[in-house]
């Protein structure tokens, strides 16, 4: 038996990374997961495939989250498939890095669409079709804490994540949705591996745990946020990263 038996999860960008990992530990716990993917159909297939082969069950459904038709049928496939949803994982980001001077509009509009407008959507119709006790998990960075240079942009939309995390979490909290969020360190992923060498060294030497993350780890702490186990948290930021924000 495990702790999601029962329960449908929607994981947002789950073709690969934190996302994939995700998808496959919800499904392990028992959870029938959507993989939602954008642009990797093959990468999403392997993902299902995975999950499919160590016993769960699994969907791979094409959406942008920038685009609210687009996840309207997301959340309809869902529904469609399994009759209800419980629980929802938004994973899916968009990154991009460079000095304020040189930010575009075009990089900064992609970032807020993804990152902000995105979550904004997928909560809204959690909302409105989650059943009562379900669960919204969204990912912030350590970017928001610690000012690297760069990342600033990326850094103010997850900034924006962790407001409205408390804000769902207070609106949604009627309807016994929790909604919590997660500030997820370095972690060895295809994002990750963008963000410079030097600087992705220095971030693990300055973990308590002095190493980079691996996207299971982050999938064994969105399993417990979705589960019964943390019925009595909610509006909360929970660090993951390894003890970097301790330093």
């Amino acid at each position: 038996m495990g702790k999601l038996d029962q329960k449908v999860a929607i994981v947002t960008g789950a073709s690969r990374g934190i996302g994939a990992a995700v998808a496959r530990r919800l499904a392990a716990e028992g959870a029938s997961v959507i993989v939602n993917y954008v642009n990797n159909a093959d990468a999403a297939a392997a993902v299902v495939g995975a999950i499919q082969g160590a016993g769960g069950t699994a969907l791979a459904v094409r959406a942008d989250v920038a685009d609210e038709s687009q996840v309207q049928a997301l959340f309809a496939a869902a529904l469609e498939r399994y009759g209800r949803l419980d629980v929802l994982v938004n994973n899916a980001a968009a990154f991009g890095s460079g000095p304020l001077e040189q930010v575009d509009r075009a990089l900064f509009q992609r970032l807020v669409d993804v990152n902000i407008w995105g979550l904004v959507v997928g909560c809204r119709l959690a909302g409105r079709h989650m059943t009562p006790g379900g669960r919204i998990i969204n990912f912030s960075s350590i970017g928001v804490h610690k000012g690297f240079a760069g990342g600033g942009l990326y850094a103010a939309t997850k900034a924006a994540v962790e407001s409205l995390t408390r804000t769902a979490a207070t609106e949604l909290a009627p309807r016994d949705i929790t909604v919590n969020a997660l500030i997820v360190g370095q972690v060895a992923t295809d994002m990750g591996a963008e963000v410079p060498p030097k600087m992705r060294q220095q971030i693990a030497s300055q973990t308590l745990l002095r190493k980079i993350g691996r996207p299971e780890d982050v999938g064994g702490v969105v399993a417990f946020l979705a589960s019964d186990d943390a019925q009595w948290v909610t509006g909360q930021t929970l660090g993951v990263n390894g003890g970097y924000l301790m330093r």
